[in-house]
């Protein structure tokens, strides 16, 4: 019978992926390119959504219609729809392919089914068509890539001046490709048409310079999804697929010129091109018609005149984005007469380009990519400039004759805003789910089993030489074969109970690799917890959630709760473990003890009574988001020393650095007196050694205070933390989440936001308005100058903790100077009082030797002191 299941199932499989191979077949006549270019794609899909037949376009490809077949199109319902009354565009008469549509009221997925791995165009047509039974003008959806998400939230409004084409490239190593469409509740999603094609393989390169570097600074794009935001053609008329080698459209370039009077176009006859003979480019890269014209620098009236051609192009905050330039020499009489320079955002992209050296000839064609990193984009623009040397003779001149810029996806995967793909909740899934589990309970019950005998025939307590707990293994086996709570009975565990005392917890318990400083018994963590009563919960996180508990003397405890069956929850709740163990500092969370009883996993640390930093930054009813008292700026700057020192010890004070990895307002927490102390070390990683410069390892982390270069190139070290705490330091000072997607786009990443303040000068406008008024002038600069170089996009370009905590002390020293004693918080915390105004005044502070830590840690002074 199972046997008879798994062979039908298969063979509806292969129909289902012939039924794809096939349309795959009868579509790839349909859209070669013109003759000459030898590019014939492997995979070709055009389709016509919701039309009746084939369609054909002017350009001369054949759109086929979407068949109704399940191994196709999964969609709960078949909805197809056509315009009531013929649709037009302001551009003129449209494409066939507008007039009909695919409207989705649930999730729906087009499965197409891929020859050849590696990038492909998408293309997604979309126009609101007149219909009485849908309004699709109100339509609200999304559209995912795989994993990646292509519209969060679209709509259109209806009948836009012309059809909306979304075009984007996407890597996929898999043998299909999936796009899902999903509304948002109570709306519905449609398409017009759907183009999923092969691209040629070398179109986009998958490393790339950065704009304003040097071309040894490779950012690699291999991994990255591309959406194809603007095509320019400088200087020439609108390019239709019908004239491109790829059916690409590229608009005019002179709505973005910001002064049209410096430039002037060229043209010159499109036979006149020429492809560089070794290969290197083709038309693919681009048509003849976009280097057959160019902008070049308008006549002055003037000697030696020095200006630049500029265009303004619209970019989306919060993404870095790809930018090629087209460049072809059109305009000179002689080779070796043309040298500019080429500017990004004021960055220098090329510095004295002679294209005559670099194509051996005129009219010969040349490309130049570049990658201006999101931290570069500020006014939601960004601007591209042409203009002569410092050192050109003659009649200085610079040329632009084409300009694409893509969009690179972020660290959620994602080409519109900071959404992650949710994973379709069908009921093929859960039932893929449940067997999984089933799968998973079973090897456990069997590995239970076997411990159970194994226990059975081994001494009982103190004479047994080795033991596994259930579900806790040693982490470094070498060093000991026992788990560090097993040899002990009942009797031994009471004993070393009876030693707590009203205040903590005495001696330390030694067992294999760790010191745990006491053995709770399950029935213990029940009572403390009221047998873990949801109203205990004061946290929820990837390993579980955490409860307050109190003790039979009074003692309060957080106690983690893990997973057991969770391979995740166990690889962090080994890694507290580890690191806690070895650990003392004043701003660590200490761990008390632990549990080992009954396959669960619990940890019991000392109990933060203020809860999180971020619970106190964040207006609520009564103070903070949770109703916490509010900090003045006085313990705001403690709280950062603090958490400084915390990760400071981390990274220097072990025998080999820790680096945290997970740093947060979240996880940073406040005792009854409101000393910071660094928690959550589940994700952390021992430093590198002093042979090594990073750790290799994959991305992990929260969105919003992840490192970009960590993400990048996946290689941690201690200045990947320095990077969060920049962040948090931020968040500190304006009172707002590291990510907020309700916010406008240029202003969702708290980070880069602020930056853009920053270098207006006008950062005071962003500081949370309940401190605003009271911060010392000189304090706040200290305080933004740590955070800024925190945030520097290359690690080597970050201090390290010591050197932050310098200069938060600095911060500190510089508001305490100027503030008068009453509105101080030294002892105190909560702003409990109306905070006045400061102004600011020297401090007479002379060089600090070192500060030495309450903890007993020395932290020696920073090198760059005299800064």
């Amino acid at each position: 019978m199972a046997g008879g299941l798994l062979t039908s199932s298969v063979l509806k499989q292969y129909i289902s992926y012939l039924a794809l191979f096939l349309l795959h077949i009868s579509t790839i006549t349909y859209a070669i390119p013109p003759p000459s270019v030898k590019f014939e794609p492997r995979d070709v899909y055009m389709i016509s959504c919701g039309a009746p037949g084939a369609t054909q376009l002017d350009d001369g490809r054949t759109f086929r219609s979407d068949p109704d077949t399940a191994s196709y199109l999964s969609t709960s319902t078949n909805i197809k729809i056509s315009a009531d009354n013929p649709p037009h565009a302001s551009t003129g008469p449209l494409a066939p392919i507008y007039v009909s549509a695919r409207v989705f009221t649930d999730q729906s997925t087009y499965s197409f089914y891929l020859a050849q791995p590696g990038r492909h165009w998408v293309r997604l047509h979309f126009l609101p068509l007149p219909n009485s039974n849908y309004n699709l003008s109100s339509a609200t959806f999304s559209v995912n890539a795989d994993s990646i998400v292509l519209l969060h939230g679209f709509s259109l409004p209806a009948i836009p001046p012309s059809p909306v084409i979304k075009e984007y490239l996407i890597t996929t190593q898999s043998n299909t490709m999936k796009l899902s469409f999903s509304p948002l509740k109570g709306s519905v999603a449609f398409v017009n048409a759907i183009e999923v094609v092969s691209a040629p393989p070398n179109l986009v390169p998958n490393t790339t310079a950065t704009a304003g570097t040097t071309t040894n600074n490779q950012i690699d794009l291999s991994g990255n999804a591309l959406q194809v935001v603007y095509r320019l053609n400088m200087g020439g008329p609108l390019i239709t697929p019908a004239n491109d080698t790829l059916y690409r459209f590229w608009q005019p370039d002179t709505t973005f010129l910001t002064l049209p009077e410096a430039a002037v176009a060229a043209w010159v006859p499109v036979n006149t091109i020429k492809y560089p003979d070794d290969g290197s480019m083709s038309p693919l890269i681009a048509p003849p018609t976009v280097y057959s014209s160019a902008q070049q620098m308008a006549q002055s009236n003037t000697s030696n005149a020095r200006f630049n051609i500029s265009w303004k192009i619209p970019a989306e905050p919060g993404f870095s984005y790809l930018i090629r330039l087209h460049f072809c020499d059109i305009v000179s009489k002689a080779l070796n007469n043309l040298y500019f320079n080429v500017y990004l955002n004021g960055l220098m992209g090329v510095s004295s380009l002679d294209l005559s050296s670099l194509t051996m000839g005129l009219a010969v064609t040349y490309y130049r990519d570049f990658v201006l990193d999101s931290s570069s984009i500020s006014n939601s623009t960004i601007l591209v400039q042409v203009g002569p040397t410092s050192t050109s003779s003659g009649d200085p001149n610079a040329i632009l004759n084409g300009l694409e810029m893509m969009k690179i996806s972020n660290l959620a995967n994602s080409l519109d805003g900071f959404y992650a793909a949710k994973p379709k909740n069908n009921s093929k899934t859960k039932m893929i789910i449940s067997a999984i589990g089933l799968a998973m309970a079973a090897v456990a019950m069997a590995l239970v089993f076997m411990m159970f005998c194994r226990r059975r025939c081994e001494k009982p307590g103190w004479e047994r030489k080795s033991s596994f707990s259930s579900w806790l293994m040693p982490l470094n086996a070498s060093q000991s074969t026992s788990s560090f709570l097993s040899g002990y009975s009942k009797s031994s565990r009471s004993r070393f109970g009876s030693t707590q005392s009203k205040s903590g917890f005495s001696g330390i318990f030694m067992s294999g690799t760790y010191a745990v400083s006491r053995v709770f018994t399950f029935s213990e963590i029940q009572k403390a917890t009221k047998n873990f009563d949801e109203k205990a919960v004061i946290g929820v996180g990837g390993f579980g959630k955490v409860y307050l508990g109190e003790l039979v003397d009074g003692t309060k405890l957080a106690i983690k709760r893990g997973n057991s069956s969770s391979d995740q929850g166990m690889h962090e709740f080994l890694t507290e473990i580890e690191l806690l163990s070895k650990l003392r500092h004043r701003h660590l969370v200490s761990l008390i003890g632990c549990c080992d009883e009954k396959n669960e996993m619990i940890l019991v640390y000392e109990y933060m009574s203020k809860g999180t930093v971020r619970d106190h930054l964040y207006v609520g009813n009564g103070g903070g988001e949770t109703g916490m008292p509010l900090l003045n700026w006085n313990k705001r700057l403690e709280i950062c020393i603090g958490a400084a020192k915390g990760l400071h010890y981390l990274h220097t004070g072990a025998a080999q650095g820790i680096i945290h990895r997970d740093i947060k307002t979240t996880n940073i927490l406040l005792d009854e007196n409101l000393v910071a102390k660094v928690s959550d070390f589940g994700l952390s990683k021992t430093a590198p050694s002093l042979e090594q410069t990073h750790v290799s390892t994959a991305v992990k982390g929260s969105f919003g205070y992840l490192d970009p270069e960590y993400f990048r190139r996946q290689q941690l070290t201690d200045k990947s933390d320095v990077y969060s705490f920049g962040v948090v330091l931020f968040e500190i000072l304006c009172a707002r989440p590291a990510i907020n997607p309700a916010l406008p786009r240029d202003q969702v990443n708290l980070a880069e936001w602020a930056l853009q303040w920053k270098r207006k000068g006008q950062l005071e406008k962003i500081i949370d308005p309940n401190i605003a008024g009271t911060i010392n002038p000189d304090s706040l600069i200290k305080f933004v100058d740590a955070a800024e170089k925190c945030l520097a996009d290359y690690g080597v370009d970050r201090p390290t903790m010591g050197d932050v905590l310098w200069k938060l002390e600095s911060a500190l020293q510089l508001q305490v100077a100027s503030t008068p004693v009453a509105e101080s918080s030294g002892s105190g915390g909560a702003m409990d009082m109306p905070l006045k105004k400061t102004t600011s005044q020297k401090s007479g502070l002379t060089g600090f030797d070192s500060f030495n830590d309450r903890s007993g840690t020395q932290i020696p002074p920073p090198l760059d002191q005299g800064r």
